[in-house]
């Protein structure tokens, strides 16, 4: 006789993230992040860390509110989850934005009645860290490009310094 239903579904061969839900007074996991609810290092309350799916190292750290008996923390619920999740997605997204524009810069610089626009972009790279200098016109096409040093500062002086230069390679 045969056991398997035609009708079941095949089980998935690895659960995706979206599978793994928690929902525990101290552990909730869901929409790619995991609250823990921890022990505070710094006084006898307690803190919750925000942690984003397949991440070491929590995304946020907060202060988490004693329960009603003072000495255990208050359990972790949808609401308080869903705040965490929208709170911590914003560090993050700030993180983003700041390292976008440290590893990015660009200006406009005026010659001779031409604006070109000058690019600085830093590539992280363990073996060779540097940054690459790049010269357009405002259609888009590329007037120049260097390699320059990672820690290159890029401001109207030196971007008229180089185009001026005749785009030379600099240091």
């Amino acid at each position: 006789m045969n056991t398997h239903s035609n009708t079941t579904a095949p089980e998935p061969e690895e659960p995706t993230q979206e599978a793994t839900v928690i929902h525990e007074p101290r552990l909730w996991a869901q929409k790619g992040w995991t609250a823990r609810v921890i022990k505070n290092e710094d006084d006898d309350g307690w803190a919750v860390e925000m942690t984003p799916d397949g991440q070491a190292e929590p995304a946020l750290i907060g202060p988490w509110t004693m329960g009603r008996d003072k000495k255990n923390p208050k359990p972790l619920d949808i609401n308080a989850f869903n705040t965490l999740v929208k709170t911590a997605s914003e560090v993050v997204r700030r993180h983003e934005q700041h390292l976008e524009a440290t590893l990015h810069k660009k200006l406009t610089v005026t010659i001779n009645n031409q604006q070109i626009i000058v690019a600085l972009d830093i590539v992280l790279d363990e073996d060779d860290p540097h940054a690459l200098l790049s010269a357009s016109d405002l259609d888009g096409t590329e007037l120049a490009q260097i390699k320059v040093t990672p820690n290159f500062k890029l401001n109207s002086n030196s971007a008229h310094a180089w185009i001026e230069s005749d785009y030379a390679k600099l240091g």
